[in-house]
């Protein structure tokens, strides 16, 4: 089925974890949401700013599956707001700059982990180079409606052999 995928995540070619069990169609909504949400004005100005919802998770994958050994993997996407100062002129004088940033962070099995701060922009280049392997290797596509969970064709894709 469409949404039956699971992310192999390797670091410096070597194997690092096994997240993500069916996330294929939850990817594509996230993908989809980054794009609407840099298109719409909002509060932000900078587009790069702009996320889906507040301060929030977009995903957690983890291990996967229950019956896994916790800590096999993790892959996680929080957006958080980062201030900086900016000073004019003199030392009291300035004003608070606001940016909000991806941290997509990525464990593996051994403890190990590493962090990427992204733009709105590269978040979504991310997921949809995400999206568009897992469509090319089950051979379709993600085809939601709005604020639907049905993928049009589940039934009739066949896995690529």
């Amino acid at each position: 089925m469409p949404y039956e995928i699971t992310l192999a995540l390797h670091r410096d070619g070597t194997p690092y974890g096994v997240v993500g069990e069916r996330c294929g169609w939850f990817l594509a909504r996230v993908a989809r949401g980054v794009a609407e949400a840099r298109l719409k004005a909002g509060g932000w100005g900078d587009p790069d700013d702009r996320f889906p919802g507040g301060e929030e998770e977009l995903f957690a994958f983890r291990y996967r599956a229950r019956t896994d050994v916790v800590g096999r993997g993790e892959l996680r996407c929080q957006v958080r707001t980062i201030a900086s100062w900016e000073p004019r002129g003199g030392r009291a004088l300035g004003e608070w700059r606001l940016t909000r940033r991806a941290f997509l962070e990525a464990w593996g099995g051994s403890g190990v982990g590493l962090r990427a701060v992204l733009t709105s922009a590269q978040l979504a280049t991310f997921l949809e180079g995400l999206v568009a392997e897992a469509e090319d290797r089950l051979g379709t596509r993600f085809w939601m409606e709005r604020n639907s969970n049905l993928i049009k064709g589940a039934g009739t894709v066949s896995r690529p052999r």
